[in-house]
């Protein structure tokens, strides 16, 4: 057992020299943990941000300045008051996405039940928060004229009252799910890529004979390239989540849960390092391994729930994709880093991941084993 863990180890330091002398792979690995994961938490949505609106306020009551003070970031910029004779100026140009027209004596006549109607013109051509935005605006407006009625809402008429509140992300952004979860689809685009690379490079240079002929074993092989390349991928996405994700784009993840992300991302990667390996040895050359990859992760990817909710999903997907070491880890990763869980409450998900890794692992070792009888 001694000699196995120091052949590992010398192993490892060539693989790390080996990683090391690429460059190109080291600049893939910065680009995925850091720029990447910036621009996919900041791709346009279909949520509505910093939205330009303009009102125009004949009327300048307390109801009129409360309409105006519920507009408020992220979603909407500072609103500014405009006069009418501006508006289709405004609007041409492009400078205002929304222009609220209160008409006078609005407060007045709401008091009379007169029904008075607010007119709000939007610009179309930002199609996706023209249309959005106006439900952002009406649902904000009845809220608040609602409120200022002091009218019962139609939930208090039933034997419960229903109150709302939302937890954990409380304006609703897109970035703090899609930079974390950015992070997790990097790992298993790079370790997928870095460790079944490892081994068809020993392969395609040559070297793979040189191994044949030392003292070690097809498990000493496959683990230190699983603990090399594994160990660098570990450290980035650490690095990543506290200097990009907390950092950059101001995600407030608290100190303690990192630890217990790591522990995630450990498990996680040797789950995905042994179907690299596995795959790398049904793959005869590094192209042919390219394109079995990208199928391989993109599904996996895809049916994490990173993109678009589980429940969204057919049935039969939901069901196929609970064995996805991907959508584990991104169910954890949420649960550990916005939820606050403990150990006590997701430690079934490291024991999931880590037998699907030794599932991977034990086919990958038989595969492995029988390229290199055949290598020999």
């Amino acid at each position: 057992m001694k000699n196995w863990f120091k052949n590992v180890f010398y192993l490892s330091i060539k693989e790390l020299r080996s990683l090391f002398s690429d460059p190109i792979l080291l600049v893939l690995i910065a680009y995925m943990f850091s720029m990447a994961v910036i621009m996919i938490a900041n791709m346009p949505t279909t949520e509505v941000r910093n939205a330009a609106v303009a009102i125009v306020d004949n009327d300048h009551s307390t109801l009129s300045y409360k309409l105006r003070d519920s507009l408020i970031l992220p979603n909407f910029k500072t609103v500014t008051e405009v006069s009418i004779d501006e508006v289709d100026h405004l609007m041409d140009t492009g400078e205002y996405t929304f222009v609220i027209d209160i008409p006078p004596n609005y407060e007045q006549s709401l008091l009379k039940e007169e029904n008075p109607k607010i007119q709000l013109l939007v610009d179309a051509t930002a199609v996706s928060q023209a249309n959005i935005g106006s439900i952002y605006i009406k649902q904000i407006f009845t809220q608040e004229i609602n409120k200022f009625l002091k009218k019962e809402n139609i939930t208090n008429l039933l034997p419960i009252d229903i109150t709302v509140s939302v937890l954990y992300n409380p304006n609703h952004s897109s970035v703090w799910i899609m930079g974390t979860m950015q992070i997790i689809g990097g790992l298993n685009l790079l370790v997928l890529l870095l460790v079944g690379a490892a081994v068809i490079r020993e392969r395609e240079r040559g070297t793979i004979e040189h191994l044949l002929v030392m003292p070690v074993s097809a498990s000493e092989i496959a683990a230190s390239k699983i603990l090399a390349n594994g160990f660098i991928l570990v450290v980035v996405s650490i690095l990543s989540l506290f200097f990009i994700v907390k950092g950059v784009l101001n995600v407030p993840i608290p100190l303690s849960a990192f630890p217990l992300f790591a522990l995630g991302v450990i498990t996680y990667v040797f789950a995905i390092s042994s179907l690299g390996i596995l795959l790398a040895t049904i793959a005869p050359s590094m192209p042919q391994f390219g394109l079995l990859c990208i199928p391989v992760y993109i599904m996996m990817y895809l049916l994490s729930g990173a993109i678009s909710p589980l429940e969204n999903m057919p049935q039969l997907a939901q069901m196929v994709t609970q064995f996805s070491p991907t959508t584990i880890l991104g169910a954890y990763a949420q649960d550990v880093l916005f939820r606050g869980a403990s150990l006590n409450l997701v430690w079934q998900e490291l024991i999931k991941i880590i037998a699907i890794g030794l599932v991977f692992l034990g086919i990958s070792l038989t595969k492995f084993k029988s390229m290199l009888s055949k290598q020999g």
